[in-house]
């Protein structure tokens, strides 16, 4: 199709847009060897070509608003032409263009470009020295004025670092106040300060550097008379893209242009270029995409930001930069290990500084507050990919500009992202809902709908499976996902609510035996109705799976069903006995009994990959699984406190933690102690989830990751499962609710 075709071109190669404001300051470098003449005569051209109706220069307006940034840009072009004595009506409608909105300059309400209060008033006073006249008052040129002697004067008691490159950044607005061979220091190895081909610009204006003509010239030469407000930028846009491909769940359609990109990042990482090391927020990112991709990063590279002192001491820290500050947290969420203290102490400072920052003006001026929020409202850990779809869908925003020293725009085909999300996710519902009709209908017929005792979840089991599992071609992964899980909480509510001692033995003994219920023997109602449709349903399911795998693996099934019944036999033993087991005896058991091991099983099976074997017996399958176990029987038992308090013969991890202190550990800190202690076990799953190698391909390893998530998502604030009400909104979410876009 056009339209991916044009996504996947923009992937591969970003195209910039064009930034007035740098063109006109690379256009007003005179030619080195006949400084009479301008030394990119193109850039001079594009401008005598490019001006708006109104007067103006700047980025293509979407509505008539005049901005800060199409004010600074004009009366850059301005200066560029009347510096070479050209385009005399271009320069009078430009100055009419300023002269008519001079009070915006003053207005603090209008969002402005970084180093505004110092380039903007140091270009007017170079204006009035060609012998310009702007159609304003007096007293408007003094105000201006006025506000670059007050940011300098702000500025001069800074003696740090950062201070040092931010002026250096906006070199083209100080002139014979900048040492320009302090300047140089902060020259890249392509001859740029900063990638700002206006800086650079303004440096060779004053400083005659043939590194810095050279990147000019190569700038240029790629791109013609139109320069962009940063050169190069290929791997920041590109790395950006991938994570809004990912937030609006389009990424799997361009699997293979992101592979290349990753490969290519990765090369530049281990090089340690300056475009990934120099750049904070970059760097954060190649760091975070690069590890959640399987590659080998290590975060001693985030080090120079570990503590928020030295990140202030930066150049992203003096401009407040708030993606960089957001992409250092996104990054510390990706730890594998213990030892990784540089994650932890980022994560904790940009965390404070994001939070700190929400309900003040900061956030309510901001156009990366959305950003911000969600990403503290779904947590890398607790996110259910397609409702984070949805609410990323719901708030995109098509133009998806960015503010440095100009507006500009790091991905052109922001409307064909939002078409191709929007059509995705409203086919995927179409399917949900048929599959959710047939998961009904097999409840029916199996009459698990009788069972008056047992909690009926198939909503909450499916929106489980489509919330991770997304993808509308994995149906069968989705149907058994939902149905193991109902299985699991029937098997689950006759065991601790309903059964009698003589039907849990009974339905033990039918699932050893595993065969039809026999004739003439006299069970229950309950009993024959689980065993039916356990014995039914999983039968069906190993048939589907062995013609998926070209081998039978139904029996793999049917051993994970024997050892979740003799768990949960063993716990009914217990409570009976009144034994209260030790916390490794208990997690033992009730890692089993959280009933995740079924449900994995048939994910992988029908994930679409056929899978070697020995799976099922290598130590790999059996410690993700037993990771993701202990993961949400933790999250669960956190949860489920004041039920299980309610029953005297249960008990879970927080009651026993409290027990075995002899109860100097109150519940409450009890409770507190066990959440906490579900992150080492999660870090190390996601260690797992990310080695490469093993028997499981990543895509199998990552189903363990995404139930862990699941966990966190109905687990972290309350009992999201048992409770009537709690994940309602996410089911109609995610199934039913059409797309509510933007206007």
């Amino acid at each position: 199709m056009e339209r991916e075709a044009r996504i996947k071109k923009q992937l591969l190669k970003p195209k910039l847009s064009s930034s007035s404001y740098d063109t006109a300051w690379v256009a007003m470098v005179p030619l080195p060897e006949s400084p009479q003449l301008p030394c990119f005569p193109e850039c001079v051209e594009w401008i005598l070509q490019n001006q708006q109706s109104n007067g103006s220069w700047g980025l293509d307006q979407m509505d008539s608003s005049v901005t800060k940034d199409v004010i600074s840009s004009t009366l850059a072009c301005v200066l560029a032409l009347q510096r070479w004595d050209v385009g005399s009506d271009h320069i009078t409608r430009g100055l009419h263009f300023i002269g008519k909105n001079i009070s915006i300059i003053m207005d603090e309400q209008n969002d402005a470009p970084i180093g505004f209060n110092i380039t903007f008033p140091y270009m007017i006073g170079l204006a009035i020295e060609m012998g310009l006249e702007f159609p304003v008052r007096q007293t408007d040129i003094l105000g201006i004025l006025h506000l670059r002697e007050v940011e300098l004067k702000r500025l001069a008691g800074d003696k740090s670092n950062g201070r040092e490159a931010y002026m250096a950044y906006v070199a083209e607005g100080l002139g014979n106040l900048l040492d320009w061979d302090e300047a140089i220091k902060f020259q890249r190895k392509n001859g740029s300060l900063f990638n700002s081909p206006s800086a650079t610009a303004a440096a060779l204006i004053h400083n005659y550097d043939d590194k810095a003509l050279n990147y000019l010239k190569l700038l240029v030469n790629e791109v013609g008379g139109a320069v962009p407000t940063v050169y190069p930028l290929n791997v920041q846009c590109q790395l950006s893209m991938l994570d809004t491909l990912e937030k609006i769940g389009i990424s799997r359609y361009f699997s293979s242009e992101i592979n290349t990109i990753l490969d290519r990042t990765y090369s530049l990482w281990l090089q340690r270029d300056e475009e990934i090391m120099l750049d904070v927020a970059t760097c954060a990112m190649a760091f975070r995409h690069l590890r959640m991709n399987g590659f080998d990063v290590s975060s001693d590279e985030l080090s120079h930001v570990a503590e928020a002192s030295t990140f202030r001491n930066s150049l992203q820290g003096i401009l407040n930069d708030k993606k960089s500050i957001l992409e250092l947290y996104k990054a510390s969420k990706v730890g594998i290990s213990e030892n990784e203290l540089i994650l932890d102490n980022i994560g904790e400072w940009s965390y404070n500084l994001l939070t700190e920052n929400l309900s003040t003006a900061w956030a309510q001026r901001t156009s990366i507050i959305e950003e911000v929020e969600s990403t503290l409202k779904f947590p890398f850990h607790s996110r259910l990919d397609r409702l984070y779809h949805k609410w990323s869908i719901e708030h995109f925003d098509s133009r998806g500009s960015q503010m440095l020293k100009t507006e500009y725009l790091p991905c052109n085909v922001n409307q064909d992202l939002l078409a191709l999300a929007v059509e995705d996710f409203t086919f995927s519902q179409s399917v949900y809902r048929d599959e959710l009709q047939h998961l009904d209908s097999w409840v029916i017929e199996n009459r698990l709908d009788k069972l008056q005792f047992a909690r009926q979840k198939m909503a909450y089991c499916y929106f489980s499976a489509a919330g991770a599992i997304f993808p509308p071609e994995l149906r069968d992964l989705r149907i058994s996902w939902a149905q193991n899980c109902v299985l699991a909480t029937v098997v689950d509510d006759l065991f601790d609510v309903r059964g009698s001692k003589e039907e849990i033995e009974d339905l033990i003994s039918l699932v050893e035996r595993w065969e039809e219920l026999p004739k003439g023997e006299s069970y229950s109602e309950q009993v024959q109705i689980i065993f039916s449709a356990l014995y039914t349903t999983v039968n069906q399911l190993g048939a589907r799976a062995s013609a998926v795998q070209n081998r039978d693996v139904t029996k793999h099934f049917i051993e994970h069903w024997k050892d979740l019944l003799k768990c949960e036999m063993l716990e009914a033993e217990r409570r009976r006995m009144q034994y209260v087991p030790t916390m490794k005896e208990y997690l033992q058991s009730a890692a089993v009994t959280a009933a995740i091991g079924p449900t994995m099983l048939a994910a992988l099976y029908f994930n679409g990959q056929e899978l070697m074997g020995c799976v099922v017996q290598d130590q790999e399958y059996h410690e993700l699984l037993r990771l993701t176990s202990i993961c949400c029987r933790l999250l669960n038992d956190s949860q489920s406190l004041e039920r299980d308090e309610g029953d005297e013969e249960k008990v879970n991890s927080v009651l026993l933690l409290h027990h075995h202190s002899g109860g100097y550990v109150p519940k409450e800190v009890a409770r507190k102690a066990i959440q906490m202690s579900v992150f080492p076990y999660m870090r190390e799953l996601l260690r797992l989830v990310l080695k490469e190698g093993g028997v499981l391909p990543r895509a199998g390893k990552e189903l363990f990751w995404s139930m862990c998530n699941l966990c966190f998502v109905f687990y972290s604030d309350t009992d999201g499962y048992t409770s009537q009400v709690e994940m309602v909104s996410g089911v109609d979410a995610v199934i039913y609710d059409p797309l509510e876009l933007q206007s």
